[in-house]
């Protein structure tokens, strides 16, 4: 408590520094909030975004139906589905979605993370969450990655509590409830949920096991024994409906990394600190720079605090843990190795960061890291404001918008940018052409049709809207219809900022047999 003098009445006022903490925790949510917000209210989309939005227009049983040859779980897909009955299944509705995800993060770190680890703990926490640029640079991503990384968050705030505390039925409910969650979101988060519940039972067991020792019985490790076991059982029985998909998708004809190369392992590492991947948002040269000082920093404060710092070192472990067992199914069984999955488990490592920052007695030292922080999350943003808002990115929906008509289908090829279109006119049928032969029919009728060949679609007479990124399809299309028999009625080339999409977009008449 404070006592401050007033000049006018000379009476003493008091002011309570826990409350003054509690209201700057509260402002930082607030303004952190906005500031991620900032650049999410658009409505662009690339191609994983659009099999998001695709998928989620399906019912929840064609959701299941076709998710099941996806290469993710479906529970993301299904809350779309849910939100979207109740805003039109609008694209913007869809991504501030994830954005809520990231503020729902932040804010454990006022309702929980303050509770369990203290204050300072908990506004650092907020503060990383908010405007670490790895975060912020997908936080209006329509992808599952920000609901993983809640569902994983909620599920190891409510493991420590097991860990810390007595025998709760609540605590318990509440971890196995949001381990499933996770499970059924991402495969990192299932990884995640998998190494979190080992870890509790291996504790418990081993201490039960110890006790038979002590002249007094503790009933937190053979009570929680029981619960680890029963919860476990519980979540191993809910999941049985999407176990055989899982091995069908890692074992069977269509792995789940079938796409993922060799890791590249200095992307992996810039990506935890930047969220650099494919796309750029700081330049690559402070990327490496700013990512390398906060590492070096994480590894200077667990030396210096070693002692002090259990919960970090807790937490550390288990994301190492997390990611040994996926670079080991990444050799043994499927590559799932991904920079971009990462994301789901950022979270683990962010409250590590934050307990070992909460640490540090040095004002300025902390004061230059969150200083680095702030900077580098504001060139983020502005490069995503930049990115996000630009002109271009509505030309090629515009263009289209302009010209449709109710009859009219859409014929894409393997590359996004048809995909991306077609999203935005759901009334039109779609034909994907896998030109390439993705061997993807079932899961990408999310889309629409998925045809191998233009031989049902010989007899059609109307007009077809053929989109690429390249040219050269509508000379393909062209030459497999007969150039006898298609009108090139307009075509027009657009390149956009959002994710560097290209558009080649044409209408075609298709003629009938002559």
């Amino acid at each position: 408590m404070k006592k401050v003098k007033s000049e006018n009445t000379k009476s003493m006022v008091v002011v309570n520094k826990k409350n003054v903490f509690k209201y700057a925790h509260i402002a930082l949510i607030v303004l952190g909030s906005i500031f991620v917000l900032l650049s999410n209210f658009h409505t662009s989309i690339w191609f994983d975004e659009s099999y998001s939005v695709g998928i989620s227009n399906h019912s929840i049983s064609e959701i299941w139906s076709i998710g099941s040859n996806d290469v993710h779980p479906v529970l993301y897909y299904i809350i779309l589905h849910i939100i979207g009955l109740f805003t039109g299944n609008s694209i913007l509705s869809f991504r501030l979605v994830s954005t809520a995800c990231v503020i729902i993060v932040a804010i454990l770190g006022y309702t929980h993370i303050r509770k369990d680890f203290g204050e300072k703990v908990g506004i650092i926490f907020s503060f990383l969450v908010l405007f670490m640029p790895v975060v912020l640079a997908y936080s209006g991503e329509i992808r599952m990655y920000t609901m993983a990384m809640l569902f994983v968050t909620i599920m190891a705030i409510y493991a420590y509590r097991i860990y810390k505390s007595g025998v709760s039925n609540k605590n318990w409910i509440i971890f196995t409830i949001f381990s499933l969650a996770s499970c059924y979101t991402h495969y990192y988060a299932l990884a995640a949920a998998f190494v979190i519940n080992i870890a509790l039972f291996l504790y418990f067991l081993i201490n039960n096991i110890k006790q038979k020792n002590y002249e007094v019985k503790y009933k937190k490790y053979s009570g929680n024994l029981k619960r680890s076991i029963i919860s476990a059982i519980v979540q191993i029985i809910l999941y049985l409906p999407w176990l055989g998909t899982l091995i069908s998708l890692t074992v069977g004809s269509s792995k789940t990394g079938f796409w993922i190369g060799k890791p590249d392992f200095m992307q992996i590492f810039e990506f935890q600190f930047t969220g650099n991947l494919d796309s750029v948002y700081l330049v690559r040269n402070f990327s490496y720079v700013f990512s390398a000082i906060i590492l070096l920093y994480i590894i200077f404060l667990l030396i210096k605090y070693w002692k002090n710092a259990k919960p970090a070192k807790i937490a550390l472990v288990l994301y190492a843990a997390i990611i040994l067992l996926v670079g080991i199914l990444s050799i043994i069984v499927t590559p799932i190795l991904y920079a971009r999955y990462f994301l789901v488990i950022t979270d683990i490592l962010l409250l590590a960061f934050a307990y070992l920052m909460a640490l540090d007695e040095s004002k300025i030292r902390v004061f230059i890291i969150c200083t680095l922080i702030v900077i580098a999350s504001c060139m983020t943003n502005i490069k995503l404001i930049q990115i996000n808002y630009d002109k271009s990115n509505n030309e090629p929906l515009e263009f289209v918008q302009n010209n449709i008509q109710n009859e009219d289908i859409f014929l894409i090829d393997n590359r996004g940018s048809g995909f991306v279109v077609s999203q935005h006119f759901k009334n039109n049928e779609l034909y994907f052409w896998d030109v390439e032969n993705w061997n993807v029919d079932e899961a990408y009728k999310a889309f629409g049709n998925t045809i191998h060949n233009l031989d049902s679609l010989q007899d059609y007479t109307g007009r077809i809207w053929v989109i690429s990124d390249n040219p050269e399809f509508l000379k393909k299309v062209v030459e497999t219809f007969g150039e006898d028999k298609v009108e090139v009625k307009d075509e027009e080339y657009f390149d956009t900022q959002y994710k560097t999409y290209k558009y080649d977009i044409s209408l075609i008449i298709k003629k009938g047999i002559l």
